[in-house]
């Protein structure tokens, strides 16, 4: 696909082929307008010299923590929770995460339709940290509370991670929105290490996850604390 992409995609709005000329002209106004009041530092040295651009990393590895850890550990946690037999564990876990898809689709387009990021990324969070915890709290002796906690858990820590790329994209601009992303996304993904290893120790240690999922949830909401700092006026387009 990448090589299909090099050779037959265009590489401008101008030299797009089957566009009309008016259509290559509304388009290119559209961009422009969009433009308008983004960063675009004069060098990587300063952009990386932005704390938002540390901010915006710190506020993706918290999320990735969540997510990542929802992927390696989920079908460990529904066991934990008293489900039996690989087949079963297997049905189960993919009832939050279908839970999840609708959940991205609902938040997205709430956010698009009141212009408003933070709340619907924070909020989300908040109810998978708390969500998580009483999972765990329910254990093996309420099977079906567990599951169902673990479902809105996957609902609220899923949808946020894509929700999260309407942040750093409202203010970057230009060779600036590459760079930042590549750098907020290498620093963020370092929780696809931190997030797995952490819950593993803490299991090998306690021979019990609860810990490592009251500690991740302390992450999860330190992650919502962290967006609701970020300006309103900065992110909300």
């Amino acid at each position: 696909m990448g090589v299909a992409v090099l050779l037959y995609l265009d590489n401008s709005i101008r030299a797009a082929k089957w566009l009309t000329e008016d259509e290559k002209v509304i388009l290119e106004q559209r961009i422009a307008t969009e433009a308008q009041g983004k960063v675009s530092h004069p060098s990587i040295r300063a952009m990386f010299a932005d704390p938002r651009i540390w901010l915006m990393a710190l506020i993706y590895f918290c999320c990735v923590m969540g997510q990542y850890s929802l992927t390696f550990w989920l079908p460990s946690l529904i066991k934990a929770a008293g489900v039996t037999g690989v087949l079963n564990i297997g049905l189960f876990t993919a009832i939050p995460y279908s839970v999840a898809v609708a959940s991205m689709i609902l938040l997205g387009r709430s956010s698009d339709k009141y212009r408003e990021r933070r709340w619907h990324m924070a909020i989300p969070l908040v109810v998978g940290a708390a969500a998580i915890v009483c999972s765990a709290l329910a254990g093996a002796h309420n099977t079906g509370w567990a599951i169902f906690f673990l479902t809105i858990a996957a609902g609220g820590i899923l949808a946020a991670s894509p929700m999260f790329w309407s942040l750093p994209t409202a203010f970057l601009g230009g060779v600036s929105a590459a760079a930042g992303i590549a750098a907020i996304n290498s620093v963020g993904n370092l929780a696809g290490f931190a997030a797995p290893y952490m819950i593993g120790s803490i299991k090998d240690m306690t021979q019990s996850t609860d810990i490592a999922i009251y500690l991740l949830a302390g992450i999860l909401v330190l992650g919502a604390f962290i967006i609701m700092r970020v300006p309103a006026k900065l992110v909300n387009k």
